[in-house]
Formats: C-alpha cells, sequence, structure tokens
C-alpha cells in the first residue's frame, strides 16, 4: 500500500482564529518592539494611499475630475487590502500551522490594548504632571487644539476618544472579520485609513475624499450602533454606571454628532458614566459647533477618565465574548 501524503496542519476555524487574535491583542498590543524593524500592515497602506494622492490629487485638474479619481483610489485600495487578505488566508489554510501568521496579522489591525494604554496615559499624565503634561498626552490621540482644554477638556477629550476609538478600532474590525473573514478586515482597515488620510472636507480633499468618506461611513454603520450597544450593557459592571440612562441617551443623543456613527458610541458612553459629552470644539484654524450628549456632568475629571476605562475593558470582554457564542453557535 502506497502511504498518503503528508496532511497539512489544519488551521482552527476562522472564528477561532479572531478569538485567539484578539487574545494575543490584549496581551501584547501595539508590539512597537517589533514594529521598529517592519512595517505595520496600516503603515503600508497608508504609503500607497499616499503616493496615489499625490498622482491623482492634483489640485490644477477639475473638481468632478478629482471626485472621480478619488472614486477609483476609494474601490482600488480596499479591494487590493481585500486580494491580500485572501491570499494570505489561503496561505494559512494550506501550509502548516501558517494560520499563525493569520492570528498574528489580525491581533495587529485591531486596538484594545493600545487604546486603553492610550487614555490611561492622558489620566496618569494629568495626575503626576498637571495640566500642560494632559494637553500633551490627549493631542496625540484627538486632533483638537489641545492649548484650547481645561482639565475638564482633557478627561472630556480622552473618553470621547475612547469611545469613538471602541467603535472604530475594537467592534468594527471584529465585526468585518467575522463577516468577511482577513479579506474583510483589511478592506476596512484601507477603508479606514483612507478616510483619516484624505476624507477631509478641505479644499484639497473635498473632491477627492468624498468617495472614502461615504464609504467609511457604510461600513461603520453596524460597528458603531453595536459598539454602543455593547457600551451600555458594559454599564452594568462599571462603578456607578447606568445602563439604562446609557441606551436611552443613546437612542436621543446620538445625531448630535455630525458623524453618523460616531454619536452613538459617545453618547452611550455619556450615559453610562453620567457625563456630558461632546459639544463645541476647537480644532486648529477653526471651531465645531455640536450640542452636547448626555444630561450629566460636563466638569469631566481624572476619576471618570478610569471610570471610563472599566467601562472599556468590560465592553471589550462582551466583544470577545460574542465571538465565542458566534463560535459555538457554529460549532
Amino acid at each position: 500500500m502506497t502511504p498518503s501524503p503528508p496532511a497539512f496542519g489544519h488551521a482552527p476555524d476562522g472564528l477561532m482564529l479572531l478569538f485567539l487574535a484578539l487574545g494575543l491583542d490584549a496581551l501584547l498590543g501595539d508590539m512597537p518592539w517589533l514594529f521598529r524593524w517592519l512595517p505595520h500592515p496600516v503603515v503600508v497602506i497608508g504609503r500607497g494611499i499616499a503616493q496615489l494622492d499625490r498622482r491623482l490629487n492634483r489640485a490644477d485638474r477639475p473638481e468632478a475630475d478629482r471626485k472621480l479619481r478619488g472614486v477609483f483610489v476609494a474601490g482600488l485600495v480596499p479591494l487590493a487590502a481585500a486580494a491580500t487578505g485572501l491570499a494570505i488566508s489561503f496561505v494559512a489554510r494550506t501550509l502548516p500551522h501558517a494560520w499563525l501568521l493569520e492570528v498574528f496579522l489580525t491581533a495587529t489591525l485591531v486596538a484594545q490594548r493600545s487604546l486603553f494604554e492610550h487614555v490611561h496615559d492622558v489620566a496618569r499624565a494629568l495626575r503626576a504632571g498637571g495640566l500642560e503634561a494632559g494637553r500633551y498626552a490627549v493631542s496625540r490621540i484627538v486632533g483638537r487644539d489641545p492649548h484650547s482644554l481645561d482639565q475638564h477638556g482633557v478627561a472630556r477629550a480622552a473618553i470621547e476618544s475612547l469611545a469613538e476609538n471602541f467603535s472604530d478600532a475594537v467592534v468594527a474590525p471584529v465585526f468585518w472579520y467575522v463577516l468577511l473573514g482577513l479579506p474583510g478586515l483589511l478592506a476596512y482597515k484601507a477603508v479606514n485609513t483612507l478616510d483619516s488620510m484624505i476624507g477631509y472636507r478641505n479644499d484639497r480633499y473635498r473632491a477627492f475624499g468624498w468617495a472614502s468618506a461615504r464609504l467609511d461611513d457604510a461600513m461603520n454603520l453596524v460597528p458603531a450602533r453595536l459598539a454602543g450597544a455593547m457600551l451600555a450593557v458594559a454599564a452594568l459592571f462599571t462603578p456607578k454606571g447606568r445602563p439604562i440612562r446609557a441606551a436611552a441617551t443613546m437612542l436621543s443623543d446620538a445625531r448630535h454628532h455630525r458623524s453618523p456613527n460616531s454619536g452613538w458610541p459617545e453618547a452611550a458612553m455619556a450615559g453610562a458614566l453620567d457625563l456630558a459629552l461632546g459639544g463645541p470644539r476647537r480644532y486648529p484654524g477653526h471651531t465645531v459647533e455640536e450640542n452636547w450628549m448626555g444630561a450629566g456632568r460636563a466638569k469631566a475629571t481624572i476619576a471618570d477618565i478610569d471610570r471610563a476605562l472599566v467601562l472599556f475593558t468590560a465592553a471589550c470582554v462582551i466583544d470577545a465574548g460574542g465571538v465565542a457564542a458566534l463560535m459555538w453557535l457554529s460549532a
């Protein structure tokens, strides 16, 4: 009898790979020691976008032409990212133990631990160094003018960033992986990077970045609402958390945000912590006038940042628990 060829190492189910990736991210975070030597996947995507921007988005071209080119870029970049993800997934399920590569790559594209650490750094800076240290720390995670913020404004900005990025950097990547695997996750990260680089409503990107900004809104539509719901449930496990108020504030105040999506997790965070978030915000060169979300205190404190981090951690556990539940249901 002819011996059968050796079998390749079988990859675990995709949901198991995602669950392992969430655990790896929670354990190791950003892994800056590694990305001193290797380019981060988002950096690679960003370099490609920057090159397309330089070549296609020239100020001397008519606006309609730049808009059409922007539509092309908004289609090309996520398709290229999805194709890359498809190739990696094929290799991960073909070669022995190559599935570990997919787990590692997925972990680098979810930002649970790094987001926690960045916001915790703001609280630590305010405690140890006062207002100026807090302004510097918060300037690393928000785009608003840090010099316009008092201590309450710094704390509020950190909490708002935590809520918004829970949706963009945790829930949405998980959602698109569950839906379409690694190709879906990479396509989402490509669209999210497009929006952060060219999705501005200024003279340079109003036409060229229009399609990317709209696509980002569409891809975050469901994740943002899921993120808000998770934060409302997580309030059950947060000191002085208010889950019912979180849900009510999310439903009533999410529309106060200029983004069709960011208001959902931010309003849920405001209600859960009995704060008022949002409101007028000053960015370099302009001020955004918005209504407040939540009927609580606008004067957020360092203790509120700490409570927001507990809420965020509980919501991340709920997010991972959802992946585990889907794994169990599909078994």
